[in-house]
């Protein structure tokens, strides 16, 4: 993420976090600064690994507790599929998260469709299901990747 996007992010957690009454500690912030700087989804262990090259020492517990926090405050998502966490590109807005997930780059897009979300909510009230969370990760393949997979196979 370009350093001018990850600042306006930061920016934006700590004022969320000031106006809900809840802690942006030190650590959350460099997490949180981790995981946005990132273009790839990012594992615990990598996020571990950055802050014990910025001479931190850390444990896997504090990692989680702050990743933890992080989507408690809707600042990060987690993608299941790669248990790896992203940058949430809309933290102030109440929504559900769509990824598409390319499988040969590894790229992240984040959608918010209501008519997706709406879609899943409507089915599951058919079946008397009470949704919790909702999250959908889309694999395949990016249009770069699918561009170049046609040019190689030509």
């Amino acid at each position: 993420m370009e350093t001018r996007t990850s600042q306006r992010t930061l920016t934006e957690a700590e004022r969320l976090c000031r106006q809900r009454g809840v802690r942006f500690t030190e650590l959350r912030r460099r997490v949180l600064e981790i995981i946005c700087c990132r273009r790839s989804p990012q594992g615990a262990y990598d996020i571990l690994d950055v802050l014990r090259e910025d001479g931190r020492r850390g444990a896997p517990p504090t990692v989680y507790r702050s990743l933890d926090f992080l989507i408690e405050q809707g600042l990060i998502h987690r993608l299941a599929s790669l248990n790896a966490f992203i940058c949430c590109h809309s933290p102030g807005e109440q929504h559900v998260g769509q990824f598409l997930i390319c499988e040969s780059c590894g790229d992240v897009s984040e959608l918010n469709s209501t008519t997706l979300e709406n879609c899943v909510s409507n089915q599951a009230a058919r079946r008397s299901f009470r949704v919790r969370s909702q999250v959908v990760e889309i694999l395949g393949r990016c249009g770069a990747c699918a561009k170049e997979g046609a040019s190689n196979d030509g």
